[in-house]
Protein backbone atom coordinates (compact mmCIF):
# COMPACT_ATOMS: atom_id res chain seq x y z
CA UNK A 1 0.00 0.00 0.00
CA UNK A 2 2.81 2.28 1.30
CA UNK A 3 5.17 1.60 -1.79
CA UNK A 4 2.34 2.44 -4.52
CA UNK A 5 3.09 5.55 -6.60
CA UNK A 6 -0.18 7.42 -6.12
CA UNK A 7 -0.39 7.27 -2.46
CA UNK A 8 0.25 10.45 -0.58
CA UNK A 9 0.43 10.73 3.60
CA UNK A 10 -1.98 13.14 5.06
CA UNK A 11 -0.42 16.25 6.23
CA UNK A 12 -1.63 17.84 9.99
CA UNK A 13 -2.69 21.42 9.46
CA UNK A 14 0.31 23.52 10.53
CA UNK A 15 -1.67 24.64 14.12
CA UNK A 16 -1.93 21.05 14.75
CA UNK A 17 0.01 20.13 18.34
CA UNK A 18 1.58 17.49 19.40
CA UNK A 19 1.11 17.92 23.08
CA UNK A 20 -1.58 16.30 24.73
CA UNK A 21 -5.12 17.90 25.42
CA UNK A 22 -5.62 19.46 28.79
CA UNK A 23 -6.89 17.06 31.63
CA UNK A 24 -10.25 17.52 33.02
CA UNK A 25 -11.30 17.56 35.98
CA UNK A 26 -12.89 14.48 37.24
CA UNK A 27 -16.69 13.90 37.57
CA UNK A 28 -18.41 13.54 40.93
CA UNK A 29 -19.72 10.49 41.03
CA UNK A 30 -22.90 10.47 42.31
CA UNK A 31 -23.90 9.70 46.09
CA UNK A 32 -25.59 6.28 46.91
CA UNK A 33 -28.58 6.06 49.17
CA UNK A 34 -30.16 2.85 50.18
CA UNK A 35 -34.24 3.54 49.86
CA UNK A 36 -35.10 1.86 53.14
CA UNK A 37 -32.89 5.01 54.50
CA UNK A 38 -34.12 7.94 52.55
CA UNK A 39 -37.69 6.53 53.30
CA UNK A 40 -37.23 6.16 57.09
CA UNK A 41 -38.82 3.03 57.26
CA UNK A 42 -42.15 5.00 55.87
CA UNK A 43 -43.88 4.66 52.22
CA UNK A 44 -43.44 8.00 51.28
CA UNK A 45 -40.96 10.96 51.42
CA UNK A 46 -41.96 15.00 49.97
CA UNK A 47 -38.93 16.51 48.62
CA UNK A 48 -38.77 20.51 48.06
CA UNK A 49 -36.78 21.51 45.24
CA UNK A 50 -37.25 25.01 44.03
CA UNK A 51 -40.02 25.81 45.69
CA UNK A 52 -41.86 23.18 44.92
CA UNK A 53 -42.86 19.36 46.15
CA UNK A 54 -42.32 16.19 44.91
CA UNK A 55 -43.91 13.17 46.50
CA UNK A 56 -41.40 9.69 46.18
CA UNK A 57 -43.40 6.44 47.25
CA UNK A 58 -42.72 2.98 47.68
CA UNK A 59 -45.47 1.21 45.67
CA UNK A 60 -47.36 -2.42 46.57
CA UNK A 61 -44.65 -3.81 44.43
CA UNK A 62 -41.96 -2.51 45.96
CA UNK A 63 -41.18 -0.09 42.88
CA UNK A 64 -40.55 3.98 43.70
CA UNK A 65 -42.21 6.70 41.57
CA UNK A 66 -41.76 10.50 41.94
CA UNK A 67 -44.69 12.57 41.02
CA UNK A 68 -45.04 16.32 41.22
Amino acid sequence: MFDHPDFVPSALPADASCAPAPSRPPVPRPRHVDSRRLLGGGRELVIEHAGQHYHLRLTRNDRLILTK
